[in-house]
């Protein structure tokens, strides 16, 4: 097989993004990004909230804040210019009590350093605009905040790489490091000038093959929301509660999709491999023996709070204690509708295993001829275009 300048490994949003800013840097450049799916964006980006969220949740010194900002542009020009479905629905976030307004003022505070745009609601103007949230004295509106269809995204973007030259290769999983300039897939064995990898949940397995990764490794949280496809509670935004900051999940919440189906959610329960969906589907062996390691050390140690959000997170599988939660956000709605759960989604979470902290920002190393995207942490499908720029001018 023919060399190439760039050789990608994973076709979800961000590979496929790092693909786009390479061609759009140099177009003269060849660039392959291998699948070993069927199709892109099969795993999380497919399987993503489709939010486009807006940069106030971080602190304005953090790549994350910059990128969320910056990609929410972006991703609604994109899909502007893609003729994709945007619902540019906005973005609630109450307080449940008076404890948590100060909260509240910590995310005004950042999205105002962020630059973002954040609007304060009283509890009189919220119950004229938004008539189905419920919050104490206040609540934070995020106009910008909007939702798409991921699947039809990350296709969209495929097709968009594909005009600019970029290969694809399906059906073709990464097997082993062949030299310093190829790997063995499934397909074969590939040459680059530079490798990328971009494989997401194997990211850190694929990294330490090259050097990389040595003081990490993925943690997967599996992600299920409870569907609501006729939307009789009449959701019209999406309600946020205050998340809990030292953590990098968000909560349980209400989401409005791109077509107007509603969903309460996520989950974000620890998984025992990395493509633990559901049952015993792609299970493997290997994996569980060393995650279930971590996640006990984690449990052992109440790392970040590890053992508290096991917990919470067990329960949220009753069905009950999962409306509860979310119905603490609302006043006076209907909730019988909410009687599908979604696709399970996986959440590749960077543990330090060093720390045993959950690493919240973005994490890219680079090794010789290789480049590692080990953290492409949430809200990764709103921040993919400028990162995947950053990475391009940064590490290549």
């Amino acid at each position: 097989m023919l060399g190439v300048d760039y050789l990608i490994i994973g076709g979800g949003i961000i590979g496929l993004s790092i693909a786009k800013a390479l061609k759009e840097r140099n177009p003269a450049v060849s660039v392959r990004l291998i699948e070993k799916e069927a199709q892109v964006g099969m795993h999380s980006s497919g399987r993503n909230s489709g939010v486009l969220h807006a940069g106030f949740y971080y602190s304005a010194d953090s790549l994350k804040a910059r990128f969320t900002r910056d990609g929410n542009r972006q991703m609604h020009a994109f899909c502007e210019e893609k003729g994709l479905e945007i619902n540019r629905c906005g973005k609630v976030i109450v307080a449940q009590n008076e404890s948590e307004i100060e909260g509240l003022e910590e995310l005004k505070r950042r999205g105002d350093a962020n630059k973002v745009a954040l609007e304060w609601m009283s509890e009189d103007e919220l119950a004229h605009r938004f008539p189905e949230a419920k919050t104490t004295q206040k609540a934070l509106f995020s106009p910008n905040t909007s939702s798409v269809d991921p699947k039809a995204v990350v296709q969209a973007l495929a097709l968009h790489v594909k005009g600019l030259g970029v290969e694809i290769v399906r059906d073709c999983a990464y097997e082993a490091r062949a030299s310093k300039d190829a790997v063995l897939t499934s397909k074969g064995v590939y040459f680059f000038n530079t490798l990328i990898n971009a494989a997401g949940l194997y990211a850190d397995k694929i990294g330490r093959d090259f050097g990389a990764s040595k003081n990490y490794t993925i943690i997967p949280f599996k992600g299920i929301y409870l569907k609501d496809r006729f939307n009789r509670m009449g959701l019209s935004t999406n309600i946020y509660p205050v998340p809990n900051l030292a953590n990098p999940f968000l909560g349980v919440h209400y989401t409005l999709t791109a077509d107007g189906k509603a969903k309460i959610g996520p989950t974000a329960i620890p998984a025992f491999w990395r493509e633990n969906y559901k049952g015993f589907s792609r299970f493997s062996p290997k994996e569980i023996g060393q995650i279930v390691w971590y996640e006990a050390k984690l449990f052992a140690t109440n790392a970040f709070g590890f053992r508290s959000l096991a917990y919470d997170e067990v329960r949220k599988y009753q069905k009950s204690h999962f409306l509860a939660l979310a119905t603490a956000l609302t006043k006076g709605c209907e909730h019988s509708g909410f009687d599908e759960w979604s696709k399970p989604g996986i959440r590749a979470q960077l543990l330090n295993t060093d720390t045993l902290e959950l690493v919240q920002d973005f994490v890219v190393e680079r090794e010789e001829n290789s480049v590692h995207v080990l953290n492409a942490v949430s809200p990764a499908f709103t921040c993919a275009f400028p990162f995947a720029k950053w990475v391009v001018d940064t590490y290549m």
